[in-house]
C-alpha cells in the first residue's frame, strides 16, 4: 500500500510538472522568450539553493547572493547580454571570499567553493534550454523553430527516459551491481535497459518531428541514435555524481519541493550533464 501511495504521489507531481512545463514550451518564443526563461530561472534558483543547503551552509548572505545570481543568469542568456567572463568571475569570487573571512564563524571554505561552483555551473547548464530555443536564429540555414523543441525534448528524454528504464529494468532483471558503493540499487542490466529505452524513444521523437514538423532536414536518424547512447551514459554519470554528493552529506534527497521525487536537483541532476553535452554536440558537429 505504501509503495502504491508513493507511486501515486510521483504521478501526481509529474502531471503537475508537465502541466506547467508544456505551456512554457508552447509559448517559449512569445513575449521575448520570457515564459521559458522564467521557468529556467526558477529551476536554477531552487537547484542552487538545494545544493548549498545540502552541504550545510549557514551563511544566509551567501545563500541569498547565490540564489539571486542563479535566477539572473538565464535572463543574460535570453537577452544575449554579454558579460566579461574573466573579470566577472574574479570579482565574484573575491566577494565570496570576503564573505567567508568576515563571517568565518559560520562559513567554511567548502561552503564558499560549493556556492561559487553551483551558482556558475547549474544555471549555465540549465540555460542551454534557451540556447536550443534560439537555434533557428543562430543557424537559420540548418534549423527551424521546431528544432528547438526537438533538442529540448531530446535532452530531457536522454536524461529522464534513461533513468526511468534503468529503474524498471533494474527492478525486474537487475542482478549485477553497477556502483554498489555509490548507489546500491543500480544494476548493469538496468543501465543497459536505460540506454536502449532512451535510444528507442529518441528515435521515435526524431521520426515524428522529421515527418510532421521539420522544414529543414539537416539531422540524420543514425546521428540521433549515436548521440542518444552517449547522452544516456553521460546521464548516468550525472545521477551518480549527485548520489555521491548526497551520500557524502548524509541526505536522501536534495529537497522536498517535489513530492515523490525529492527536490529540483533530484529531478534535474542528470540534465545538468546531458543538456550542455547535447548543445556541445550541436555546436561543434553542427549536424
Amino acid at each position: 500500500m505504501k509503495e502504491l501511495s508513493n507511486n501515486a504521489t510521483r504521478l501526481i507531481t509529474s502531471a503537475v510538472g508537465v502541466a506547467i512545463i508544456i505551456p512554457c514550451f508552447i509559448f517559449m518564443n512569445a513575449a521575448k522568450g520570457l515564459p521559458l526563461t522564467i521557468l529556467v530561472s526558477l529551476i536554477s534558483l531552487l537547484a542552487v539553493y538545494e545544493v548549498i543547503k545540502a552541504v550545510g551552509c549557514k551563511n544566509n548572505v551567501i545563500i541569498v547572493l547565490s540564489t539571486v545570481t542563479a535566477a539572473a543568469i538565464p535572463f543574460l542568456f535570453n537577452f544575449d547580454i554579454s558579460v566579461p567572463f574573466m573579470e566577472t568571475a574574479v570579482i565574484y569570487s573575491i566577494v565570496y571570499f570576503i564573505l567567508m573571512v568576515t563571517m568565518h564563524k559560520k562559513t567554511t571554505f567548502s561552503d564558499t567553493v560549493t556556492a561559487l561552483f553551483a551558482t556558475a555551473a547549474i544555471p549555465c547548464a540549465i540555460s542551454t534550454l534557451i540556447e536550443f530555443r534560439d537555434l533557428y536564429i543562430d543557424y537559420p540555414d540548418k534549423y527551424d523553430k521546431a528544432a528547438g523543441v526537438f533538442f529540448i525534448l531530446f535532452g530531457m528524454f536522454s536524461a529522464w527516459i534513461t533513468d526511468a528504464f534503468a529503474y524498471i529494468v533494474g527492478r525486474r532483471i537487475g542482478k549485477h551491481k553497477l556502483c554498489p558503493e555509490i548507489s546500491p540499487k543500480k544494476s548493469v542490466e538496468g543501465a543497459v535497459g536505460g540506454v536502449l529505452g532512451a535510444a528507442v524513444f529518441n528515435l521515435i521523437l526524431f521520426f515524428v518531428f522529421d515527418y510532421f514538423f521539420f522544414t529543414t532536414h539537416s539531422i540524420k536518424w543514425w546521428e540521433i541514435a549515436i548521440i542518444s547512447v552517449i547522452l544516456s551514459i553521460i546521464s548516468m554519470f550525472g545521477d551518480l555524481s549527485a548520489s555521491i554528493i548526497k551520500r557524502n552529506h548524509g541526505i536522501k534527497d536534495f529537497g522536498k519541493i517535489l513530492p515523490g521525487h525529492g527536490g529540483v536537483m533530484d529531478r534535474f541532476d542528470s540534465c545538468l550533464f546531458v543538456l550542455p553535452s547535447l548543445y556541445a554536440a550541436v555546436f561543434f558537429l553542427n549536424f
